[in-house]
């Protein structure tokens, strides 16, 4: 094995389902959102922590998962990649196990349709003394979310799976770090062996209790923005918050005079725009054609075409030929959506 500063795992198997029909043709971590897919959002919070090319990079995928592959060798041929398929969907912490492999040291676990806004520098401070970190959210019902008991010495003794209470609000948003990968995967093996499955899965929350039952010190990471990309409305907001963060006006640099520009937007400069209004919080990927058609609060994917049409808080797929509708509209890549009337 490779010498690398941390170990990054990302289970991405899933079908997707909720995101359909988008990920009918491609897995969810490859849905674009203000000018990138949520894998590249993703690996920018990442590069934060460490320059990715010192990252061992081990991604668990299934469902087209040939195309992260193809992905990665396109835009991130220099960083070390390792792929692992999850043939059955038994949980979080089953497809942790299947990189067990690369996971020793420092160690980063996170899910592919999660995006916080943190710096995580702080993990490879030498001073960092704690056994992990869970990051966490504090939000107004609990009652939805797997939520982290804090004792007074700071540290987790507890985490609850959708509490009855309102006690405990710190919500955990699905980024993990163990400083000894190899005290993760312990756990894990126990929880595997024992089958301590929950409604036909293995959760990490669970492995994270066997660790803190045998004296791991966890602590909670507070962030103020979990931004999630697992639903259309979702992706949606997300789009919305990136593009105001980020102060996103790109656009073309030279445009026809009948095409008006509200920010935020992101624009990609291959994108043709003719007698149009688009934005705000509206993101046109590369390739698209947009023409005598007004686009707020959207995303339209890659050389994806939009005529004679009025969208709000649509998500158009890759390919798609959109002519004379006006309205909401959700569909995936290579569809046709027409109203001639």
């Amino acid at each position: 094995m490779s010498e690398k500063t941390l170990t990054v795992v990302i289970p991405m198997a899933g079908f997707g389902t909720r995101l359909r029909p988008h990920t009918w043709s491609k897995p969810k971590p490859l849905v674009q959102i203000a000018g990138k897919t949520v894998l590249d959002h993703v690996l920018g919070i990442i590069s934060t922590a460490t320059d990715l090319q010192n990252c061992r990079l081990a991604f668990i995928i299934g469902y087209l998962g040939d195309q992260i592959k193809t992905h990665m060798d396109q835009y991130y041929p220099d960083v070390e990649t390792s792929y692992y398929v999850q043939e059955e969907m038994l949980g979080q912490t089953h497809a942790i196990a299947m990189a067990r492999e690369q996971i020793e040291g420092p160690t980063l676990v996170l899910f592919s349709d999660t995006i916080v806004h943190d710096d995580l520098s702080f993990l490879l401070d030498p001073g960092h003394q704690e056994d992990g970190v869970i990051w966490v959210k504090q939000v107004e019902d609990p009652r939805r979310f797997g939520v982290v008991d804090v004792g007074d010495d700071g540290y987790i003794q507890d985490i609850i799976e959708k509490p009855d209470s309102m006690e405990n609000d710190l919500a955990v948003v699905g980024y993990y770090y163990f400083s000894r990968g190899e005290d993760l995967m312990a756990a894990i093996d126990h929880q595997l062996n024992q089958k301590m499955i929950n409604k036909g899965e293995y959760y990490i929350a669970d492995a994270m209790k066997l660790m803190i039952d045998r004296g791991a010190k966890l602590k909670p990471k507070a962030v103020n923005v979990w931004l999630d990309a697992g639903v259309p409305d979702t992706v949606l907001e997300t789009n919305r918050y990136l593009l105001e963060k980020h102060s996103v006006d790109n656009v073309l640099a030279e445009l026809p005079a009948d095409v008006e520009i509200i920010p935020p937007v992101n624009i990609d400069p291959s994108a043709q725009i003719r007698h149009s209004k688009i934005g705000p919080h509206t993101s046109i990927g590369p390739g698209c054609r947009v023409e005598e058609s007004q686009i707020t609060n959207s995303v339209i994917e890659t050389d994806a075409v939009v005529v004679s049409s009025h969208l709000n808080g649509s998500l158009v797929g890759e390919r798609a030929q959109i002519s004379g509708i006006n309205g909401t509209l959700i569909v995936g890549d290579d569809s046709i959506a027409k109203c001639d009337t």
